[in-house]
Formats: C-alpha cells, sequence, structure tokens
C-alpha cells in the first residue's frame, strides 16, 4: 500500500541528520544513574546527567529492534500484530476528568474506568485495552496501578498496557502479568503487555520514566517511546525543529530499551502539535498535529520501525461537531499515513484532559470507518463480477441476487449508531441526534456486558498481591 508523506527522501535524511547533531552536540538529560552508567559503557560521553551520543552507537542500536512482533492476549482471538500493514486501535489514555451528557465533567473514579473497559472489551476494533483510560481518583495512589490493571483483566481478556509509574508500578505490572500467565520467562517467549513511555520534551528523560523504560526491557515487554513536543512553547515553532527534536529524543529511547535487552520490540512514537500562541497552551485538534503524525509515521518507515501516533484527539469540550471534524482529521490522517499503533482512539476530549462516553462509541464507529478504508481491494472473477452484470443488464438492479446475499456482510461496513433513515422515519422517531443516539448505545453495552472467565485462583492470587501493597 502506498501512504501520504509530506517530506521527500532527501528531507528525512536532513531530519534524521539534525537529530544525530541534537544528540552528539546537545545531548540529553537521563535522571537516573543506572541509564547513564550503561549509556556511558556502551560509548555515549556523559556530563553529569547529561548524555553524548555518538551517531554509531543510535544507528546501531536502533537497528537492533524488531520491524514488527505480536502480543497475545488471554483469549487468542484477540492477539494483535504490530507492523506490517497492520493498524491497531487503543482507547484515550491519561485523562483525569470524565463526561457524560446526562452528568455533565467530574473526577474519573475507578466505576468510570471499569466501564470504560467494559465498552473496549464490547468493541470489535478497540484492539487494546488502555492502561490508563481515565485516572481512577478514588483509589490511593500507591495502589492505584495495580488497581487499574486488575480492573483491566478482570473485565477483558484482550491485551493491554503496563503502568509508566516509575520502576515499582513497572515492577508490579510484570508481576501480575506472571501470576495472570505464567513466569517470567514465559512473558519474555510470549509477551502480553506493551508500555508508554517518553521524555519530557525537551530533551530530558526523568528518573521514573528511565526506571520504567529499564525494567520492563529487562523482561522482554514491548514498549512505545514516545514524546509530545508544542510548537512555539516546548518545542522550534517549525515543523522541522520540531520534528528533528522529537526524532532525537525518541532514539534516545530506543537506544537505551537495546543496551538493556538487545531485540526489545519497540514502537516509535510522536504527537508533537502545536501551541495555541493566544494562550500558550497545547492543541491537540490542529492541522500541525495530523502533519506530525504523517511525519512520525515517515521517520518509522525510515528506521524499519513500528510507528504510533495519537488518534481520535481534539480540543473540544464537549462532543460537538468540532470534537467530530478534529478527530476524524487526525484518525484519518494516522490511516492514510501507515501508523500502526493508534493510542487515543476512541473518547477523548478537552487536550486529553477528558474521557466521554457519548464520544467513545461515536468515535468506535469512525474507527470502523477507518478500518474499512484501511482494507485493500480484493480483485477477482468473484469480486468483479462480470457475468452477473452481463445476467442483471441495463435498468437492472441487484438487491434480490444471491452473490449480494454471500458478500454484502463483508463488502459493506455496517454501522452501529450512524442514522440511514430516510427524513420522514427519522422525524417519526423523535429526531435523534448523534449525540442521543451514543448515550443509548454506551448504556446498552454496559447494561449487556457479561466479564470474561478469569481462573478463580488467579484472580484470587491478583486480589491478594494488591492487598499486600
Amino acid at each position: 500500500m502506498r501512504w501520504y508523506e509530506p517530506l521527500r527522501q532527501n528531507q528525512v535524511e536532513q531530519i534524521h541528520e539534525a537529530s544525530l547533531q541534537i544528540l552528539e552536540k546537545t545531548g540529553v538529560d537521563f535522571h537516573h544513574p543506572p541509564a547513564i552508567e550503561i549509556l556511558s559503557r556502551s560509548g555515549a560521553k556523559t556530563e553529569g546527567e547529561r548524555v553524548f551520543f555518538p551517531p554509531r552507537l543510535v544507528e546501531e542500536q536502533v537497528k537492533k529492534s524488531p520491524d514488527r512482533f505480536k502480543l497475545y492476549a488471554r483469549n487468542s482471538e484477540w492477539d494483535v500484530e504490530f507492523g506490517g500493514e497492520k493498524m491497531v486501535f487503543c482507547p484515550g489514555y491519561g485523562a483525569p476528568f470524565v463526561m457524560d451528557i446526562e452528568s455533565g465533567r467530574r473526577n474519573g473514579t475507578l466505576e468510570d474506568f471499569k466501564r470504560f473497559v467494559q465498552l473496549t472489551q464490547a468493541s470489535v476494533y478497540q484492539d487494546i485495552c488502555s492502561g490508563m483510560v481515565i485516572e481512577p481518583n478514588d483509589v490511593p495512589y500507591g495502589k492505584r496501578h495495580a488497581q487499574m490493571l486488575y480492573t483491566t483483566v478482570r473485565y477483558s481478556d484482550k491485551c493491554f498496557m503496563g503502568s509508566p509509574m516509575g520502576a515499582r508500578a513497572a515492577r508490579d505490572s510484570i508481576q501480575m502479568a506472571s501470576i495472570l500467565f505464567g513466569s517470567k520467562a514465559d512473558l519474555i517467549e510470549k509477551p502480553r503487555f506493551i508500555s508508554l513511555l517518553g521524555a519530557l520534551t525537551p530533551l530530558k528523560y526523568d528518573n521514573r520514566t528511565l526506571e520504567a523504560i529499564m525494567a520492563y526491557a529487562d523482561a522482554g515487554q514491548p514498549l512505545i517511546i514516545s514524546t509530545l513536543g508544542i510548537e512555539g512553547a516546548t518545542a522550534p515553532v517549525t515543523l522541522a525543529g520540531t520534528l528533528a527534536l522529537q526524532n532525537a529524543e525518541v532514539l534516545a529511547g530506543i537506544v537505551l530499551t537495546q543496551l538493556v535487552r538487545e531485540g526489545t520490540p519497540v514502537i516509535f512514537g510522536g504527537v508533537s502539535s502545536s501551541a495555541e500562541m493566544r494562550l500558550g497552551t497545547l492543541s491537540i485538534g490542529s492541522p500541525e498535529m495530523a502533519i506530525n503524525t504523517a511525519a512520525t509515521a515517515q521517520m518509522a518507515r525510515y528506521y524499519r520501525l513500528p510507528s504510533r501516533s495519537g488518534g481520535a484527539v481534539c480540543d473540544a469540550k464537549i462532543a460537538d461537531v468540532q470534537a467530530a471534524y478534529e478527530s476524524m482529521m487526525n484518525l484519518m490522517m494516522a490511516q492514510v499515513s501507515g501508523i500502526h499503533f493508534v493510542l487515543h482512539s476512541a473518547g477523548i476530549l478537552e487536550t486529553y484532559n477528558c474521557m466521554s462516553y457519548e464520544k467513545f462509541v461515536i468515535d468506535d464507529e469512525t474507527c470502523g470507518m477507518v478500518k474499512k478504508t484501511r482494507r485493500a481491494y480484493e480483485v477477482n472473477p468473484e469480486t468483479l463480477a462480470v457475468d452477473l452484470v452481463k445476467e442483471v443488464g441495463p435498468g437492472g438492479h441487484f438487491l434480490d441476487k444471491k452473490h449480494t446475499l454471500d458478500h454484502f456482510k463483508d463488502e459493506l461496513y455496517q454501522p452501529m449508531l450512524s442514522n440511514r433513515d430516510n427524513y420522514h422515519n427519522w422525524f417519526a422517531k423523535g429526531s435523534p441526534q448523534a449525540i442521543d443516539s451514543a448515550t443509548k448505545k454506551y448504556k446498552e453495552i454496559l447494561e449487556n456486558h457479561v466479564p470474561p472467565d478469569l481462573p478463580l485462583g488467579v484472580n484470587r492470587g491478583l486480589q491478594e498481591f494488591i492487598a499486600a501493597i
């Protein structure tokens, strides 16, 4: 498949060279002595917490991460592959607030977290459960990471995400996965989860992030190394300058993962966007976000790595028309540019700050449309249907033909939410708007959700582990 690529090949090379210069001449601050030590032993120059990367070290290590890999779910029907032409969707991540049209905006709770896991499990388009779909503010911080992971595996048998909250949370995620799936050696053999970690732009990795990167890499679990530069604020205002800075930060993190464990699967991520210059705040519903997505995918292909971007993201405060057009712009750009892992594919409002129940199901419908557009044409005598066209002839129709009945479910996207009635039928049903249909739909899903089986011994082991934290 041919992807949309905003950069010419010589421009890709220029971005790469600029990133190597940043890494070699300016360097990156690593606030974690063990990370500095391993980098220093491998040939990086260090001055205190500043690490300077020789170009050869960067290029050698980045080549060691695979161009594709697989995660194994508790239910093998939900195994996911990263790389090639695969596209994996995962809902929103990290929002402290929750919204629904009836109750309005509020702090997220563990009950909200559970409900979004249930919505994810019920979706045929969301491939992975988000590790932090919302912040459950009613759970003590010290247990929050473990309670979120437990809730995820209790109500879903899809793949999931590990906690990014430092060494302890990473070790707890690994241990809980071991209780669920077997030994740590089994996890290395068949990776079960993935984690999102990245730099603090510009050019810093904090202690907590580095601890988690090293713990997960040592355990052989895949990582998304991703950064977010804000053009005009934490990164140069130019698209090229931000991309070069983002690229340098991601490469630095990938080098560390390969030095900890050679061959650790890594997804090359980038979600940089623009500052709203009138306010000095981040905007993710901007065309700059979409352009950076396409450029990130292009740079990942240059390094032969799977790529990550944002998805149905927006700056809108409610699930309105602004939310729809900004989200579809970003989601469709991820599709046409060849992004492999779309994080924030459903539910996000308010520049990552809020998850909406209604927007989740609206975005999920959009994800289905986008996945449909990703499918290539299947061209063969059966699909070309030349003989059938001859049989029907001019002025006929295909509605009652066996060929139509045999193929329409696979060929035609069937929406769960979109209204395709004629005007009179729609009006007779009370003129429902998308937001009304979305409210009805998410409630139906939650009411009918049946949790997948979790073996009694595993369930008890996970609960005892959390109680001991």
